[in-house]
């Protein structure tokens, strides 16, 4: 098997390339940061017994997490075009199928779908931190808070306004472009993100049970952890970090060659990993100090903190800033998960930069608008409600239990197996810049044990 320079194949210098190893750091990294480590890791981590579980996450990070993000990254950089395109390519130059590009076509198709009711929820974010400002929940009781987030949902026009704001913020950076928008968004958003958890994370020291936070995240306690937990973290690790979307096979496409994909995957795996552990010290002091449930599920954040906010001094403030948080974590995730379909867009059509943007975006967009019915109009709708698997999911419900258990866990599998089993290995150790044990370690995880991990959680979403 060969493989020709993938810069020389197609014009490096026309496409343009990040900046540095760092602005590509950033991107990936808020790409990988969004709602799954402010909001959903605190309370997976509270379902499943805090510090044993965080224990399993991070080994979880290690078998799947980073071997398949730098597989998803060698593709990228290697084809140098738009993820479908690049998976071809890489095939074509390894003698391989050019169908195993299917993978790029489920995960670009995934990104879609995902963005279409991510939006909906940014926008629930973006709604709070008036709220917060505003005082609306200070004082405010289980029921009053409850009722508030109620309204919200009924309401298919405030519903809409928001998601509009929302899809407007992520197409006005997509449609920048690589320096004046990917990066530029990175490199001012991430920081900005980082600034806030640590101000609201000092907050929290202030509740009086930060120590109890600290010793619930990182004291394990194994009895607490069941089998399903360690599904959980296995799920979990994999989804955290953007897999399966293929958006690390776009932003891996602006990538020079001479910045270490494994390196950068360690580092970006870690970044992310240290953003879901700070969010966990500035909820749970939060949470343990008014005496709330740590695994409240998916309602922690929108019914359960801000009745907490609303109940302390300077609630008002630091609720805002949290909100303001949460909407810049999803703000970014939200242009990664729009740049991989522009990127095809603009390649396959004339519209440019600017006009893929708009037409990706408001596609997206619309098809969003589906969501927000299904949460108060069409509530009562249930399209696939004929099959006991499927009865009472609305169309909100499917989009999110088709892309996260059957799209990004078999994008990323197929990935796997293509990269560990049909890539010439000289070729992934020269693009790579591995040797020796580093590889080895890394091209048998992707080989054996990274497809069988994700095949576990394929299979337990599925019958779970």
């Amino acid at each position: 098997m060969t493989q020709s320079n993938s810069a020389a194949d197609s014009g490096t210098g026309a496409r343009g390339l990040w900046s540095s190893r760092l602005a590509f750091i950033l991107a990936a990294t808020g790409s990988a940061v969004g709602l799954g480590n402010v909001w959903k890791f605190p309370y997976v981590t509270g379902e499943n017994g805090g510090g044993a579980f965080v224990l399993v996450y991070l080994l979880c990070i290690f078998i799947i997490g980073i071997p398949i993000m730098m597989a998803e990254v060698f593709i990228g950089r290697n084809g140098r075009h738009n993820p479908i395109t690049s998976f071809r390519l890489v095939a074509e130059r390894n003698l391989a199928s050019p169908g195993w590009r299917i993978s790029a076509i489920i995960g670009m198709f995934a990104a879609f779908i995902i963005l279409s009711f991510y939006s909906v929820i940014g926008g629930w974010a973006a709604s709070y931190i008036g709220h917060a400002a505003m005082g609306d929940f200070t004082g405010g009781t289980a029921d009053s808070v409850g009722a508030l987030f109620g309204d919200l949902l009924s309401n298919p026009g405030l519903l809409l306004f928001w998601h509009t704001v929302f899809m407007a913020l992520v197409i006005l950076v997509v449609a920048r472009g690589l320096k004046g928008g990917l990066e530029r968004a990175a490199t001012i958003l991430m920081p900005a993100l980082l600034v806030l958890l640590l101000v609201v994370v000092g907050y929290a020291t202030t509740t009086g049970h930060f120590g109890e936070a600290v010793s619930f995240l990182f004291t394990p306690d194994f009895s607490a952890l069941t089998i399903d937990g360690v599904l959980v973290a296995l799920g979990h690790a994999f989804f955290t970090l953007s897999l399966g979307m293929a958006i690390m096979m776009a932003y891996g496409s602006y990538l020079g060659n001479d910045v270490k994909i494994g390196r950068t995957a360690v580092s970006v795996a870690i970044l992310d990993t240290v953003v879901a552990l700070l969010a966990g010290l500035a909820i749970f002091p939060v949470v343990f100090a008014n005496g709330l449930e740590a695994g409240a599920g998916p309602g922690l954040i929108f019914q359960t903190l801000p009745l907490a906010f609303g109940n302390m001094p300077m609630g008002s403030l630091f609720g805002a800033l949290f909100f303001i948080l949460l909407l810049f974590a999803a703000w970014t995730s939200g242009i990664s998960l729009l740049e991989p379909v522009v990127e095809w867009v603009e390649e396959k059509t004339s519209l440019g930069r600017t006009g893929s943007a708009i037409v990706a975006g408001g596609a997206c967009w619309a098809l969003g608008i589906a969501s927000i019915l299904s949460l108060n109009v069409w509530s009562g709708v249930t399209p696939l409600g004929m099959f006991a698997a499927f009865e009472g999911k609305t169309i909100f419900d499917l989009l999110d239990y088709f892309t996260a258990n059957i799209m990004l866990p078999l994008s990323g599998m197929l990935t796997a197996v293509f990269v560990g089993w049909f890539v010439a290995k000289e070729s992934l150790k020269s693009d790579l810049a591995m040797e020796g044990g580093a590889f080895a370690l890394w091209h048998n995880l992707l080989r054996y044990v990274t497809p069988v991990a994700v095949a576990i959680v394929f299979v337990y979403n599925l019958i779970g």
